[in-house]
């Protein structure tokens, strides 16, 4: 193996492997060390540069961060990472004197956000603080798309959902309620430099089968019927309740109908667990409330009697799975009914664009879904950008603020005649954390707690209103623990081969095994006379240069290291060193500030 090449940030971006899977790349071991030290505030405002929303997405995340913990590695449970992220926000101070300065004087550029969800309003947060004109279209009477209309009060409560949306809003966008957009052509003509659509994908999947026709009042598409729930439009459903798919919406759609009522409710799933695409924490926290979850049962028909819905006949499915997890034979093995009152369909969303002219030079794939530039985010017609849902099917909402990010830089070059697919690059910047022979400026403790579980509501008292939010969060008292099993993947092992004697002494000290100072060779079989084979094929290993005295090299399993930094404390001539990792991830105020021959634009006060 050659040496590993440190000065790309995406190795020591891969380290961090919580960064590196959140899709916004959000400094989780930054803020969760100012959390330990009390530091609200500044770690709200960490996470609102990259994830612009941290109180309501440290209640709704989807957690890509978490499967990816390190922490997963020692033991069972990650990190409790988002819900970390919300104790920031639930005990910050005022901060409206932190949030980026809006110039009087703006840049005579105007932009049209359609909708007025995540996406969206993500844009504008970047756009206002260059002087852009922002007007955005909302067919509601209200701003937050899906994450107001489709995300129940009981996970996220309004005031929440307000407060952070307002902090965008109160920039001076200008926000137009109850005005669809019904046409992209006539909004073309409004003279607009650039528009964004981040409409979500706002149509629930339909399930054609017999009998869905005959009672439409029993039975619902998912999205729709969370919305009217949201509206105050329906309050109650019967006793017995199906919700067909599994996914995020359908648990959702089964917890509220507990509130609105109903007795007995069960969530219909075609194949085994392993193939849900509900979070493993969603699935928790609905049969927590006893909601029955059923595997291997196909819908076959809406059985009707007398005009009226009594319940749902299913096939029974049988899979046979192969050693990696895949099916590869299905087969029906009997039938079964099951009676209910209501039957709520959450079988997946979908765009929906009537309202896009077909000869604007905005192309659309089979699925009807537009084509997109995955990096730019611009259409097939130029100045007309996409992104969420609208843009890449149904994901989640850190996904959609990522993709605001790069619409918004793609949005800034457009209008000033620049080149979108320019864009800085990833950078890094790494600082010792030395601060005295045995002392670091983190806690490289290595704490043997088990993950806290966060305290919710008394299943006796959550469903008497529908918006008694169940999860209390963690108090201060109880962050301050858990983030001490923090490993502080971001705290790097940097080492300088020129300074080492090979006296083994940090080999000796490591508490994992993690080091191995060897003759070079090829990867598959350098892998296997480690100290401690490397078996995790998708974590690179470090293999220094060749050391001064004897010509071999130091080879440093990642994926093993818990970064206590033992062996730089014990290493006779600082060989090692710990140094804490940043990743430069350009938004589009870097794009302003670092651009060759550029001077940041003055506009205003």
């Amino acid at each position: 193996m050659k040496p590993t090449d440190t000065s790309h940030p995406d190795y020591f971006h891969k380290v961090v492997d919580c960064q590196w899977a959140c899709p916004a790349h959000t400094d989780v071991p930054g803020y969760i060390r100012l959390i330990a030290q009390g530091r609200f505030d500044d770690a709200y405002m960490l996470n609102r540069k990259s994830n612009v929303f941290p109180a309501i997405l440290g209640r709704v995340c989807d957690r890509p961060c978490e499967p990816a913990c390190r922490r997963g590695r020692v033991e069972d449970k990650p990190v409790a990472i988002c819900r970390l992220k919300r104790v920031a926000a639930d005990n910050r101070g005022d901060i409206q004197d932190r949030l980026p300065e809006i110039p009087k004087e703006k840049n005579g550029k105007r932009v049209a956000l359609v909708g007025a969800g995540c996406a969206s309003l993500a844009v504008a947060n970047d756009l206002m603080p260059l002087g852009y004109e922002v007007v955005i279209y909302e067919a509601l009477d209200r701003p937050g798309g899906l994450m107001w209309s489709n995300i129940p009060a009981f996970r996220l409560p309004p005031e929440v959902l307000n407060e952070e949306i307002d902090m965008i809003v109160d920039m001076g966008v200008d926000l137009r309620l109850n005005s669809p957009v019904e046409s992209m052509a006539a909004l073309l003509e409004e003279g607009y430099d650039a528009v964004f659509v981040g409409s979500g994908a706002p149509k629930g999947k339909e399930l054609s089968l017999p009998g869905r026709d005959v009672d439409p009042d029993h039975i619902h598409i998912g999205i729709t019927w969370l919305e009217s729930v949201a509206f105050g439009h329906i309050d109650k459903i019967g006793e017995k309740v199906l919700i067909i798919g599994v996914g995020n919406t359908a648990m959702d759609c089964c917890r509220t109908s507990l509130r609105l009522g109903a007795k007995d409710v069960k969530v219909m799933a075609r194949k085994p667990r392993g193939f849900f695409k509900a979070s493993a924490w969603e699935l928790e926290d609905a049969e927590a409330e006893n909601v029955e979850i059923v595997i291997n049962h196909s819908p076959k028909e809406f059985v009707i009697e007398n005009g009226k819905l009594v319940g749902m006949q299913f096939e029974l499915m049988e899979y046979e799975i192969d050693a990696n997890g895949r099916i590869t034979d299905t087969r029906v093995v009997g039938e079964e009914f099951l009676p209910c009152d209501d039957v709520v369909l959450a079988i997946g969303q979908d765009n929906a664009f009537p309202w896009v002219e077909r000869d604007l030079g905005i192309e659309f794939d089979k699925w009807e879904v537009p084509v997109v530039d995955e990096t730019t985010h611009e259409s097939t017609r130029k100045g007309i950008f996409f992104g969420g849902d609208a843009a890449f099917g149904p994901k989640n909402i850190i996904w959609a603020v990522e993709h605001a990010h790069q619409a918004a830089i793609s949005i800034h070059k457009h209008c000033q005649g620049e080149a979108i697919s320019e864009r800085l690059p990833d950078g890094m910047n790494l600082v010792s954390a030395k601060m005295g022979i045995h002392e670091w400026s983190y806690s490289n403790d290595y704490s043997q707690d088990e993950r806290r579980i966060v305290p919710h509501v008394d299943l006796a008292e959550r469903f008497k209103q529908l918006n008694i939010e169940v999860e209390l969060g963690f108090t201060a008292e109880q962050a301050a623990e858990e983030v001490e099993r923090c490993l502080n993947c971001d705290i790097q092992t940097v080492f300088a081969e020129k300074l080492c004697i090979e006296c083994d002494a940090c080999i000796d000290i490591c508490p994992v095994d993690c080091l191995t100072i060897t003759h070079a060779g090829p990867e598959e079989e350098l892998r296997q006379r480690l100290t401690a084979p490397a078996q995790n094929l998708e974590q690179a290993l470090y293999v220094s240069g060749q050391l001064p005295q004897t010509g071999r090299v130091m080879v440093k399993d990642e994926d093993l290291c818990v970064h206590c930094g033992l062996c730089a404390e014990r290493c006779p001539t600082a060989a090692w060193d710990m140094q804490e990792f940043a990743l430069f991830h350009p938004h589009v105020k870097d794009e302003v500030e670092t651009a060759p021959g550029k001077q940041p634009p003055k506009y205003g006060t």
